[in-house]
């Protein structure tokens, strides 16, 4: 019979599948990151592993786990928690769940366009404090998208995502910037390929859709917000690490932008004394962009599919 750990709960649909495997199963049950000591304790002689992004894998683990290991799946799209070569050196399959958070990320970057530009933050504020007091011709007044230049930095599947839903809302033209043309994406949105300089100089919305790389880590810094609109609302919901925070703050504070914001930050979570919570047109999530419960349980399954070919020995359907 093998054996598997699974360092969480998963969601309902696919938990009750989990559990008619009929393997030896060790789960987690705590709705919390499973302590390292304790991880490094259950993972020994199990033949697979499904984890999180807050599960480090490294050779520590691997040496623990023991050599009949075969299958690491893990419920997440990114695998920086993974130190893929050690896994792979030792003939362990690795599984991971692409192309699945197109949708719920696009609309919680909507979100976030909608609620910066409308001042959500102040006005949930203003009502809760007692401020709602007679009509104001100019309180709390913000910025609608009718015919507003829409600038998306990484034109992949979530950016494109994005351009379709905010062209809903009376976008009249959309921007993009990227390594490369996405010449399909763009006939679809009729949208421009510009260059970097442009996007920032041209759009009252930003939204950032690319991922974390050499070279777009920190990108974002203080000499792109400078050339923007001091009216732009600009959104984060891709990693933290496209934006130079401590260059965010000092943007903020010097109103160079006109309103923030953030599903990801630097670093996560962001402790609740950080400046950028100070800022009343900043407004921040705790990375909540795939947190629908279709998108979770499809993440969920697809890592049990991945998890159940590694012990067949057949190929993983999402392998890293």
């Amino acid at each position: 019979m093998a054996k598997v750990l699974v360092t969480r709960i998963l969601p309902p649909q696919t938990q009750a599948r989990l559990k008619e495997q009929g393997f030896e199963l060790t789960q987690w049950e705590k709705d919390c990151a499973m302590p390292r000591e304790q991880l490094l304790e259950k993972v020994q002689g199990v033949d697979g592993l499904l984890c999180l992004l807050t599960d480090k894998i490294d050779d520590e683990l691997l040496d623990a786990a023991g050599p009949q290991l075969k299958v690491i799946a893990t419920m997440s799209v990114g695998y920086d928690h993974i130190d893929v070569e050690a896994v792979k050196k030792r003939n362990i399959q690795i599984g991971y769940t692409p192309d699945v958070l197109t949708d719920a990320t696009a609309d919680l970057t909507v979100l976030l366009a909608l609620g910066a530009a409308r001042r959500i933050k102040e006005a949930i504020s203003a009502a809760e404090q007692g401020q709602w007091k007679e009509w104001r011709p100019t309180w709390l007044c913000g910025s609608q998208f009718s015919n507003k230049t829409l600038g998306v930095v990484g034109l992949g599947r979530i950016g494109e995502a994005v351009g379709h839903r905010l062209k809903a809302f009376g976008i009249s033209r959309i921007i993009y910037s990227g390594r490369s043309e996405k010449l399909d994406a763009q006939a679809r949105l009729d949208a421009e390929y510009v260059s970097f300089d442009t996007l920032l100089a041209e759009s009252d919305f930003i939204v950032v859709c690319c991922a974390l790389t050499k070279e777009t880590k920190d990108m974002f810094n203080y000499d792109a917000f400078s050339k923007m609109k001091k009216s732009v609302v600009f959104v984060n919901s891709a990693r933290g690490g496209i934006v130079h925070q401590d260059d965010l703050v000092r943007a903020l504070e010097e109103n160079l932008v006109g309103a923030v914001g953030l599903d990801v930050t630097t670093p996560e979570p962001l402790i609740p004394t950080h400046k950028l919570y100070t800022f009343p047109n900043c407004l921040i999530l705790p990375h909540v962009g795939s947190a629908t419960f279709e998108t979770r349980e499809q993440m969920a399954n697809m890592s049990v599919n991945n998890l159940l070919a590694g012990l067949e020995n057949n190929p993983l359907p999402y392998s890293v």
